[in-house]
This record gives C-alpha cells, sequence and structure tokens, in this order.
C-alpha cells in the first residue's frame, strides 16, 4: 500500500469535527471561520512517510491501469434521496453533523427528503451536492480501498472543484464547507439581482457560438437592456456548450437557434447566469473567506476549472477558485489535460463520486477510451456495487 498517497487523499476524512465555540456566520464586516479540523494534515503525511512500508513504497510507480480519477459533480446533479444510500458507511453521518454545525441547518434531511424546490436553490443545492460528494468517497474508500490508494488526479465541476480540493488534502472539509457557504449565498444574492439563466447548446462544427453571443447582445441593447450578458459559460464536450447571461438573450438564442446551427438548446433549471461577470457581486465574499483559511498544496494532482491546469501552489488555488465564479468551466480542456497519454498507455479507472452521471456521460463524449473504465458511485441506493 502506498501510504502516503493513501493518508494524503484521505486527509479530509480525519478532520471532520469542529470545534465548538465559534461562529459560522458572516458579520457585517468580517468573516469569522471554523478552525482546521483536529488532526493537521501535514501531521498526517509525516507520520505516513515515516511508516514501516513508507520510505520505499511510496516511489514505487503504478501501472497506469492501477491508476484512479476521481470526478467530482456540481450543481444540478442534486436530488431529493441523495445520501441515502451512504449512512451506513463510517464517517458518513459524521460528516453530515459536521456540516449541520457549519451550515446552521440539517443538510441531511433536507437531502434525503427535499422538497427538490427548497434543494435546487443556490444556497443549498451546493453545501448538498458537497458534502455528499465527500461521502461517496467514504464509500468508495470502503468498498474499494484501492480506488483511493491509487488515485493519481483529481477534476470537480464548479463547485465539485471545492470537493476536489478537500479530498486532495488541501483544504480541510469544515473550512472548504464554510466557503462553499459563502460562494452559494454570494452568488444567490447576484442571481436575484438580474432576470437570468443559462442555456444547454449542443452544436455542430459550423456552429457559430461567438456570433451567436455577440447578435444576442445587441437584441438586449435594442430591447433596452443595459450591459447585456451572453457568454459561454461552460465547454462540455465538442460542439456542446452552456450560455450563460440574460433570460432576454437566452430567449433569443432558442427563438434563433437554426440561424446559429444549433442542434438542441434547452433552459437548465439554475437561478443565474453562473460563470459570467453577472456573478462579480460574489467575488468579494469568496476572496476574503479564502484569504482567512489554511489552503495546502494538493497531495493529488487537482485541475482547475479556468484552464484545465494542476494547480502548483496555496495562492494558485485562492486567485483561481475566486476567478472561477465568472470564468466559463473549461471542462472539455480539463478533461483532455487529465486523461493525455502516449498512444498504446492504459487509460486510468475513473469514478465519478456524487449524484447523477452527468461527468460521465460528457466524458463518453470527450475520450471513449477513457469512459471505457468509467464507474459511478451510487448515493441514493444502499447497494455494493459502483455503477
Amino acid at each position: 500500500m502506498n501510504v502516503r498517497v493513501a493518508r494524503a487523499a484521505w486527509a479530509w476524512g480525519r478532520g471532520v469535527s469542529c470545534r465548538r465555540g465559534v461562529s459560522y456566520r458572516r458579520g457585517a464586516s468580517s468573516f469569522l471561520l471554523p478552525p482546521p479540523g483536529a488532526v493537521d494534515v501535514e501531521e498526517l503525511l509525516r507520520d505516513a512517510t515515516a511508516a514501516e512500508e513508507g520510505p520505499r513504497e511510496a516511489t514505487v510507480r503504478r501501472l497506469p491501469g492501477q491508476c484512479s480519477v476521481l470526478l467530482f459533480p456540481g450543481q444540478g446533479s442534486q436530488v431529493v434521496g441523495m445520501g441515502r444510500g451512504l449512512l451506513r458507511y463510517p464517517r458518513v453521518r459524521e460528516l453530515y453533523a459536521a456540516a449541520h454545525r457549519v451550515l446552521g441547518y440539517d443538510l441531511l434531511e433536507l437531502s434525503l427528503h427535499g422538497p427538490q424546490e427548497a434543494l435546487d436553490r443556490t444556497v443549498h443545492c451546493q453545501p448538498a451536492v458537497f458534502v455528499a460528494s465527500l461521502a461517496a468517497v467514504e464509500k468508495l474508500h470502503h468498498l474499494q480501498p484501492a480506488v483511493i490508494e491509487n488515485c493519481v488526479a483529481a477534476a470537480g465541476f464548479s463547485v465539485g472543484e471545492f470537493a476536489a480540493l478537500v479530498f486532495a488534502g488541501a483544504m480541510e472539509f469544515c473550512e472548504g464547507l464554510y466557503a462553499v457557504k459563502t460562494r452559494a449565498e454570494a452568488m444567490q444574492e447576484a442571481s436575484e439581482a438580474v432576470p437570468s439563466g443559462m442555456l444547454s447548446v449542443v452544436g455542430q462544427p459550423q456552429s457559430k457560438f461567438t456570433f451567436a453571443c455577440l447578435e444576442a447582445q445587441e437584441h438586449c441593447r435594442t430591447s433596452g437592456i443595459d450591459n447585456p450578458v451572453c457568454e459561454v459559460s461552460s465547454y462540455l464536450f465538442p460542439d456542446c456548450r452552456v450560455i450563460s447571461g440574460h433570460l432576454e438573450a437566452l430567449q433569443f438564442l432558442q427563438k434563433n437557434s437554426s440561424r446559429y446551427h444549433f442542434r438542441r438548446t434547452k433552459l437548465l433549471p439554475v437561478s443565474g447566469g453562473f460563470h459570467t461577470s453577472l456573478m462579480e457581486p460574489a467575488l468579494e465574499p469568496l476572496a476574503q473567506v479564502l484569504k482567512a483559511i489554511d489552503v495546502r498544496k494538493p497531495l493529488v494532482s487537482v485541475h482547475s476549472n479556468v484552464n484545465g491546469s494542476r494547480y502548483t501552489h496555496p495562492e494558485h488555488i485562492r486567485k483561481l477558485l475566486v476567478r472561477q465564479v465568472v470564468s466559463p468551466v473549461k471542462w472539455e480542456q480539463t478533461m483532455h489535460a487529465v486523461y493525455e497519454r502516449k498512444k498504446g498507455t492504459e487509460f486510468p479507472k475513473t469514478f465519478e463520486v456524487g449524484p447523477g452521471k452527468q461527468l460521465g456521460t460528457i466524458l463518453k463524449s470527450c475520450n471513449l477510451q477513457a469512459w471505457r473504465s468509467y464507474s459511478h458511485v451510487e448515493v441514493q441506493e444502499a447497494d455494493e456495487d459502483l455503477h
């Protein structure tokens, strides 16, 4: 067993207890944060490298087919009942109990019983997906510990990036959740300021995404909207994008989809134009929290949504997590970066940890060979299998 990697990647599970007597509410002039968990990640790593198996075995190179990659879903994957299939695994109830203290409400009750309309609110669904995803990692660790021990990379879609960083030991669970809470509240507030949304677009090689956005902006101006926003907010897979902005712009694109060679469009059930300049009011609250919490270099490679590259330094993490809120999610580019390899090299096993299978579907369209080694960790049903 590669003890160093196993301990590093699983350090979040050792720090779920939040100390009492600390306020998690955001004050008018300051951001009060939960302290680090009871166990220090750096101490764990020192212990791990000093272990009997550590010094030599930690340097053993694994065959590509023995390695694993974890993908963490984002907002939109939430569903009432998520978490039900995870409660019998060690530490899962601890995670939800810690979340209750950080958030100030019973996230487990909301996740299990809804109602769906309440769970779908940005302020609730981002923390819910974050906690359910890390709880799914606990299940995976229980059923297939070698997957955790042999993990070489992780990536998360939008808010899922926070879960990936906590998994990789870059943040403590409570501090990561508090950052997600702040992010969700600020994004909810920003989304309520302007009628906006997100439009999923399946196009063709000749689709004119940039031109379409420019024309939609011009349409908004003629309709009396100042500083209209209409931008590509997610690159999912070849010829598939999400466009975000003013609702008027998105409705214009739906009505004129054939002009831009769009094959299919669908308004997404979200409350705002995320990953665009409409979210600028959310930047400062998140930046203040990230400045105050302890961020470390990940012990497993984590890829940024902003550019698809691996994080290399704590300040790099702080900077890009803030920029991500107003930048397109470059998921297609991230998948290429994670799975790039020489011809004939085996692909790692990929596990989607969290509600839904959307990232698996996207992976299939980005890289069919990598998808053949894909599994999903079920969060709703209490089964023993990984689908």
